[in-house]
């Protein structure tokens, strides 16, 4: 009886680090710790989110709301990162975001926390890969390849794009560090070939005070004051999506622990890595596209930008080739973000499977031949596909509905990270850190990190335009922001789900291997 735990013994570091977590080693550990940080790295993306929703930043506070607002929400973004280093270095498995929660808070913290994880994680994997779809779109228009502008061609360039993934993904997982670690460069050489161009093409720029000190305000909101408390307090903050949403997903390092060599220090080290190199190549790319702003009659055309976005500013300072290369780079760039994505999601949805969470979980659960959760990755694929299907529909043009969703992925993914950071401060020193830890900082770390999130998740929840307030005479549903009746709906759902049902049969992380494993690492 003795023989098992006695082969098991021979284990790695990492697989005994595992086997005390409850798991067996079944994915195949063949990522790098640079590997792990190039997956965060390429799901952040400055390529993608800093230029997707460039618009949304300039129509709340204009240049000041990048100047100032980016790096600001960077620092807090990565002291968020740091409290997580710190509990995947202690907890380094797959799903780890609600595995921490169900430990640090019972069975219920963790059903919640995995399904906003998971949702999140789905939604946002659907929202790059339209993203991505959409700046292809933009590119081969800038280039004359098409005549208009069309979101059913947008839809039918997405599917092709999550056909593309899905077979990348369901192959080794060692190509897939491969490609991520390809991802990286393209991402470094790109964007320093973006704001070369855009600083040495343009006829002219904006000076360094417009840049730092110019405000704008045209979300429609305090008729337009940038003066008014409202501005500072409002307008400014819903600008903060810029850098929430394109400072997210580095909980990837947390879901390809098992997979990473050295996950305790490697996977924790990536996290906080991926966000302080993202925030600070981010914000020179950001500086590059803003001083860059095309000026009508000598005055910064910021009015031009929330419709047009980045597209526009590339277009009108350095025309259709330079534009419509600048936006190939960025197209690809997001493609490798698409990629990373589902790797993420599948992972986090084989983890969730692994302990019977979601329904048919016996088929999520598995890996194929070459070690990867086949079944979970084209699972998350067809589910990404269906919640795009409201893009197909537009209001004046712009796929209202599908917009929602993606908001609603930033509050689900920053929501479920606030559970277990909440639950980690309020353990205290009872805690048991990994070999990488924030110290006694995690008592203001964890509190600062945890307040944020809620301050920000609400902030985006409140109604960006006046057309979309239900007190006002001009209100109009197509300008409804639908995150908050979203996430009220997923939490409501969840709460009938669970009491209903779920906490009969749902009880945490079900162990995969044998206890007398377990206990042979502790004698």
């Amino acid at each position: 009886m003795s023989a098992e735990p006695a082969a098991e013994r021979h284990l790695t570091e990492d697989e005994e680090h595992l086997a005390k977590l409850g798991y067996k080693q079944e994915l195949s550990r063949s990522w790098s710790g640079f590997s792990n940080f190039a997956i965060s790295f390429s799901i952040i993306s400055i390529l993608a989110g800093c230029l997707t929703t460039y618009g949304a930043g300039i129509a709340n506070g204009g240049p000041v709301s990048i100047s100032w607002s980016w790096p600001i929400i960077s620092v807090f973004i990565l002291i968020i990162g740091f409290t997580m280093s710190e509990l995947v270095s202690a907890m380094p498995t797959s799903g780890g975001i609600y595995y921490w929660a169900s430990k640090l808070g019972g069975p219920a913290a963790g059903f919640f926390t995995g399904w906003l994880n998971l949702i999140g994680l789905v939604a946002v994997t659907a929202s790059v890969a339209y993203g991505c779809a959409t700046f292809f779109e933009l590119t081969f228009l800038a280039w004359g390849w098409m005549d208009e502008f069309s979101l059913n061609t947008v839809f039918v360039i997405f599917l092709v794009i999550l056909v593309f993934i899905t077979v990348v993904n369901i192959f080794s997982s060692h190509l897939l560090a491969l490609i991520n670690n390809v991802s990286v460069w393209w991402h470094v050489a790109g964007a320093a070939f973006l704001v070369l161009v855009l600083v040495i093409v343009p006829d002219q720029h904006l000076s360094v005070s417009q840049v730092f000190t110019d405000t704008y305000n045209g979300s429609g909101w305090a008729d337009g004051s940038t003066s008014s408390l409202v501005f500072f307090f409002a307008i400014i903050p819903f600008g903060f999506i810029l850098t929430q949403y394109t400072i997210t997903g580095f909980d990837a390092s947390v879901h390809l622990s098992e997979e990473t060599q050295g996950a305790a220090k490697t996977a924790a080290r990536a996290i906080w890595q991926s966000i302080f190199y993202s925030a600070v190549g981010g914000y020179i790319l950001l500086l590059a596209v803003t001083f860059a702003i095309p000026q009508v009659d000598g005055a910064p055309d910021y009015a031009s930008i929330p419709a047009g976005g980045v597209a526009y500013v590339f277009d009108a300072a350095l025309g259709s080739t330079w534009g419509g290369l600048l936006l190939f780079i960025s197209s690809c760039a997001q493609l490798f973000c698409a990629t990373a994505c589902l790797t993420s999601t599948s992972r986090m949805m084989f983890a969730f499977s692994r302990d019977r969470a979601v329904p048919g979980s016996r088929l999520w659960s598995k890996v194929n031949a070459q070690r990867t959760p086949a079944n979970a990755v084209i699972f998350a694929a067809v589910l990404g596909a269906i919640i795009t299907l409201p893009a197909l529909k537009s209001v004046n043009g712009i796929p209202t509905a599908f917009y929602a969703v993606t908001s609603v992925s930033v509050i689900g993914l920053y929501f479920s990270f606030a559970v277990p950071i909440f639950l980690r401060w309020r353990a205290g020193d009872s805690f048991e850190v990994g070999s990488w830890n924030n110290g006694s900082k995690y008592k203001w770390m964890n509190l600062v990190a945890t307040i944020e999130i809620v301050v920000v998740g609400i902030v985006l929840m409140l109604p960006t335009s006046p057309f979309g307030a239900p007190w006002r005479d001009e209100f109009d549903w197509a300008a409804v922001n639908y995150a908050p009746i979203m996430v009220i709906a997923v939490l409501a759902l969840l709460a009938i789900w669970w009491n209903v049902s779920a906490k009969n049969w749902f009880t945490g992380p079900v162990k995969t291997i044998d206890q007398a494993v377990v206990d042979a690492f502790d004698d």
